[in-house]
């Protein structure tokens, strides 16, 4: 809500007084990216700008590029943060719990109010050069940070040696992305439980190994699909 200085502000056509300074460090960097994402959401990312992001965090914009020289760099973090706070990566102590929580997870962050504004916001935005980059950044940070569920359970002998992280990650978002965004069908709990079963069933049948990591012979066709 706008103080009283704002409205004047506001009804004068003047620009807005900066909020008050938000401190140093940790509380500087929360208050950016929230305020990136808020202006996201409301702006778009194509008027989005690094002054306006500095006056809704109420602080100067030379305090933003000293730490992100470009809009395209804070947008990167402040999604990527966004997302690693709200999908957070689940140990569960089994890979089935663990990729069940995280396609529920995600499925929750897509469907509620502030991740259907952001995923909304990048999909206008898609034709923008700067944000190709930008959501392979996000992707990259998921793939990273959701690595040791596989390699868990590659430990405790859950999943074939050689199993590609990233495949599996990507075979458990996979379906949720086409309901999403070709088939515009509903997203829930039991879309996230189908996702995550499919990506463990791959996985536990080492389809999910590059063909390096696979023993000798194991890709090539049996005596009856040759036949075929």
């Amino acid at each position: 809500m706008p103080t009283t200085q704002q409205k004047v502000a506001i009804k004068a056509g003047g620009p807005l007084p900066r909020r008050p300074g938000v401190g140093r460090g940790a509380k500087v960097r929360a208050a950016v990216l929230a305020a990136t994402l808020a202006e996201l959401t409301q702006v778009g990312y194509a008027d989005l700008s690094v002054e306006g992001v500095a006056q809704r965090a109420g602080v100067h914009k030379t305090t933003v590029y000293r730490r992100w020289p470009d809009r395209q760099t804070l947008v990167a973090e402040a999604l990527t943060d966004s997302v690693a706070r709200d999908v957070p990566v689940p140990d569960t102590g089994s890979l089935e719990g663990d990729l069940r929580t995280f396609a529920r997870s995600l499925v929750g962050w897509l469907t509620s109010p502030p991740g259907e504004a952001i995923f909304a916001t990048l999909i206008a935005a898609s034709r923008v050069p700067e944000i190709a980059p930008i959501k392979r950044a996000l992707f990259e940070d998921r793939f990273r940070r959701h690595e040791p569920l596989v390699t868990r359970a590659i430990a405790r002998g859950e999943l074939p040696h050689g199993t590609d992280p990233a495949e599996v990650i990507k075979t458990v978002i996979a379906p949720i992305y086409l309901r999403l965004l070709i088939t515009a069908e509903p997203i829930n709990a039991a879309t996230a439980d189908a996702a995550a079963a499919v990506a463990l069933a791959a996985a536990r049948a080492g389809v999910l190994r590059p063909p390096h990591a696979r023993p000798a012979g194991e890709d090539q066709p049996t005596g009856n699909q040759r036949r075929r």
